[in-house]
């Protein structure tokens, strides 16, 4: 397949409208090479497999060009550990190919409440370790730095303190694993359950310190960390030594940026400022839905990103 060609102007510039934009891009997108503009994006966004299926179609490497040709430069994609070794080696090839950088995978471990590390039973930490050994072989076929963990739910019967400790221990046995292959495991506190037993980022800012290793850092999720806490750039300053990766969503809906009141502008240029001035690079995926369905959604969501993408600096 050849790649497209485009035309040089944003998307905003284009001076068409998302409605127009998606009844053109009704037509197959091989046959029309200029609908929208490749991108230069300020930051690392990484949409997932699926956001674009209704213009891309549904095979991941035709996916992964249409991304990669609208400007993104990353890509996550939370089901890798399902995905066959050979179909996971394909991916991880075509990126590097087209220049893109594979961003998180969820570790199995049998579900986020599933398997909970705070219960410290030794069944469990089996469990989560062998997802460790299995991670490490996946990420050397998709060629990524980044694993999800979800420690799982809070242990009702036991006090804080002794939970807090398992999640430590079990943690440290994971980045004993981890580290040696140069993959990351990032904490995702999250707001779908109370039950859940990780859920703000200065908690798991307490954990990464205890743990003490290069491969256990913070998955601040926007999205979720808006729902439990607020405060958003605050506690980012707050826990920034131990922040290895973000995740994007507006609230409420959990969609593109600018469809809820985050003000994903400036949170963006707070982070970039940040970063460059230490020399970091961090990768953004896109852990959301979309406002409208089909194909004009889709063009929704590019728009969305380019206005995000635009604070000055």
């Amino acid at each position: 397949m050849q790649r497209r060609s485009f035309v040089k102007s944003t998307l905003g510039a284009a001076g068409l409208s998302a409605a127009a934009l998606g009844e053109a891009a009704a037509t197959n997108w091989h046959a029309q090479p200029s609908l929208l503009a490749k991108n230069t994006f300020k930051l690392k966004y990484a949409p997932h497999f699926g956001m674009f299926e209704n213009s891309a179609g549904k095979d991941l490497i035709d996916q992964l060009k249409y991304m990669a040709d609208l400007g993104f430069t990353a890509l996550e994609d939370n089901g890798m550990m399902g995905r066959d070794p050979a179909t996971q080696t394909k991916i991880g090839e075509e990126m590097a190919r087209l220049g893109m950088t594979m961003g998180v995978f969820v570790l199995d471990k049998g579900g986020n409440s599933q398997n909970t590390l705070a219960a410290g039973k030794q069944e469990y930490i089996d469990i989560f370790l062998n997802g460790c050994r299995k991670a490490v072989e996946t990420a050397k076929r998709c060629n990524t730095k980044f694993t999800t963990v979800v420690p799982g739910d809070f242990e009702r019967n036991l006090p804080i303190g002794i939970q807090t400790g398992h999640v430590i221990d079990a943690l440290r046995r994971g980045a004993d694993i981890l580290a040696p292959a140069g993959l990351t495991m990032v904490l995702e506190p999250l707001s779908d359950t109370p039950n859940l037993f990780l859920r703000t980022s200065d908690q798991t800012y307490e954990i990464c310190r205890a743990v003490n290793s290069p491969s256990c850092k913070i998955l601040f999720d926007i999205y979720h960390m808006q729902k439990n806490e607020g405060h958003i750039i605050p506690h980012i300053n707050w826990c920034w030594s131990e922040i290895g990766y973000f995740q994007i969503g507006d609230n409420p809906g959990r969609n593109e940026p600018t469809t809820g009141e985050i003000n994903y502008k400036n949170v963006f240029k707070h982070i970039y400022q940040k970063q460059k001035a230490e020399g970091k690079e961090f990768i953004f995926g896109m852990e959301h839905g979309k406002s409208v369905k089909g194909k004009e959604g889709e063009i929704a969501l590019v728009k969305a990103y380019v206005e995000s993408d635009s604070f000055t600096v």
